[in-house]
């Protein structure tokens, strides 16, 4: 047991409040994305699903190797939430408190308007034919509309866009990689251009709603009674 504790520690750092935070976070996070994205395929499975695909679509050039980007983005994703967490609670609580209301909604469209697409077939086996095909598996052409990775690096570039205390070169970076992971999607056949446009317009309402509503409020109650459970719990079990 005690080895544990100490593989605990060393894993996740749990020093001052803002790791808490963080931690609690990319759980709560984890824990919702799966909640939307796998869970509605037990409720929407074997239901007609729509294709939102318009001629616009086949404009956008094919390119099978921007996959690499398609997963770089959990990577960008896991960094700029450890930054977000560093940020004065309130601007960090909308920030994550958007994300969780963007994927509430995701999960009502998935359920009452679940989408499909056509996608490449793959051929070969070279080493990119096998990183499509494992993405086929964990990614099937289902729970399109809006794109949640769209709206995930959306909302990053909200969350930093107008902060003086973020430096410039990482702002522009974050837009860069907005702007790109909504065409990588595109690009590499995992979405059309209707989920991407969605995506932005959904977080870019969820981020306003959140800081003019009860939500945020709410937000930050639950999550301050929720690490108040977890520093108690951690600093008993570590004692």
């Amino acid at each position: 047991m005690q080895k544990l504790i100490k593989l605990i520690k060393k894993i996740f750092r749990l020093k001052s409040e803002s790791d808490f935070y963080f931690w609690i976070s990319v759980a709560l996070m984890l824990l919702t994305n799966q909640l939307t994205y796998s869970g509605t395929r037990l409720i929407n499975h074997g239901l007609f699903h729509h294709n939102m695909t318009i001629p616009l679509d086949a404009r956008v050039p094919y390119t099978p190797w921007m996959i690499v980007f398609y997963f770089g983005c959990f990577l960008y994703w896991f960094i700029h939430y450890w930054i977000m967490s560093r940020l004065p609670r309130d601007d960090s609580d909308r920030f994550f408190c958007s994300n969780l209301m963007a994927k509430l909604i995701c999960l009502l469209f998935f359920i009452f308007l679940p989408t499909t697409m056509s996608r490449p077939p793959i051929t070969g086996d070279t080493p990119l034919s096998l990183i499509y095909r494992f993405l086929y598996w964990v990614d099937p052409a289902d729970n399109l509309f809006p794109s949640m990775h769209c709206i995930f690096s959306w909302l990053c570039w909200i969350g930093v866009r107008r902060r003086k205390d973020i430096p410039s070169w990482y702002r522009w970076l974050t837009l860069i990689l907005g702007l790109g992971t909504c065409y990588m999607t595109l690009a590499i056949r995992q979405h059309v251009l209707v989920d991407t446009i969605s995506g932005v317009l959904l977080i870019e309402i969820c981020y306003w709603y959140c800081g003019r509503s009860f939500l945020l409020r709410r937000y930050s109650e639950f999550m301050n009674n929720l690490m108040a459970r977890t520093m108690t719990w951690y600093h008993n079990l570590t004692a």
